[in-house]
């Protein structure tokens, strides 16, 4: 797929799929597992949580400026979480690392 911007739906679905792999690598290499091990699906769930809390805030506040986090980073994390849980589920995070 080019880099132009989508013509249909299913192009669009793929380019955020590949933002949110991207973003699952970096903060994967940057974090590791143990975080997500620990705290197992009850505390992904208190993770996305806590990031729709953020997405909430941000959007009941259109006039301000995030400092850390952008409404496009919030969403992503939360769809990398959501991806995440479905993963531990399935047993694949713990079992499976990331292709060298």
């Amino acid at each position: 797929m080019s880099t132009q911007d989508p013509q249909y739906l299913d192009e669009s679905f793929k380019k955020i799929s590949d933002e949110l792999l991207a973003t699952f690598i970096q903060k994967h290499q940057d974090y590791g597992k143990g975080n997500i091990l620990n705290i197992k699906e009850l505390g992904i769930a208190f993770r996305l949580a806590e990031k729709i809390e953020r997405l909430k805030n941000l959007l009941m506040n259109p006039g301000q400026t995030p400092q850390n986090e952008s409404i496009s980073d919030n969403i992503k994390d939360i769809a990398v979480y959501a991806i995440i849980m479905e993963m531990f589920r399935r047993s694949e995070f713990q079992n499976l690392e990331l292709k060298k």
